[in-house]
């Protein structure tokens, strides 16, 4: 497993900037992920942040630092602050080489489920790059990223398999959208159940 943390860095940092434009107004716009508001998308993404980052330091088991619920107060009163902090700290916790070859509980694999820190930050990765699009098209602004971290991220989001139990509750992607990618990042959004072409009702003109 190649170490992706340089481009894991600029995935994350790409979504503090997009998260840190979000208004009160904007946290009941729909997203791509099927039954959440952008509120709830960036009360999940926070609070994959922080068990990411407590499973790093050793501390993955603890069930209540992957609860979204006990962020969604805070993501409501102050979206883009609280984002920061939980994106930043997983940043920190991932600097320390030793969290290559940590071992990383992540209990929404399922019971005792461990990982080998590399793979572990893999998965991370590519759950940063697409929803840093989900909020992206949720806002209705351009969504980019430097080719080279698009190229990283394509194989190890085309290594997801694809089946029926993508269609089981609590599934991290819905099933592969059939139909060819125009660019390495279309082929990821499609291999892991989005669409490109998907938009909101609305749009504005704010750009990244």
């Amino acid at each position: 497993m190649p170490d992706v943390r340089p481009f894991h860095r600029i995935a994350v940092l790409k979504s503090i900037t997009l998260v840190d434009s979000v208004r009160a107004a904007d946290l009941d716009a729909p997203t791509p992920c099927a039954g959440w508001n952008l509120a709830g998308l960036l009360a999940h993404m926070t609070a994959q942040h922080r068990g990411f980052s407590a499973a790093a330091r050793g501390f993955g088991d603890d069930a209540g630092v992957w609860r979204a619920d006990a962020v969604m107060g805070a993501i409501s009163a102050d979206p883009g602050g609280t984002y920061a902090d939980a994106a930043r700290d997983v940043l920190a916790a991932f600097a320390d080489d030793a969290a290559l070859q940590a071992s990383f509980a992540l209990p929404e694999f399922g019971p005792n489920a461990t990982f080998p820190g590399a793979i572990a930050i893999g998965f991370h990765f590519i759950d940063y790059v697409v929803h840093g699009w989900d909020v992206a098209e949720s806002l209705g602004v351009a969504y980019t990223l430097p080719d080279d971290v698009v190229d990283a991220a394509l194989p190890l989001a085309l290594a997801v398999p694809d089946g029926d139990f993508r269609e089981q509750p609590g599934a991290p992607f819905a099933r592969a959208v059939d139909a060819a990618g125009a660019t390495n990042l279309d082929r990821i959004l499609r291999h892991l159940g989005r669409s490109p072409d998907w938009a909101p009702e609305y749009s504005n003109e704010r750009v990244f």
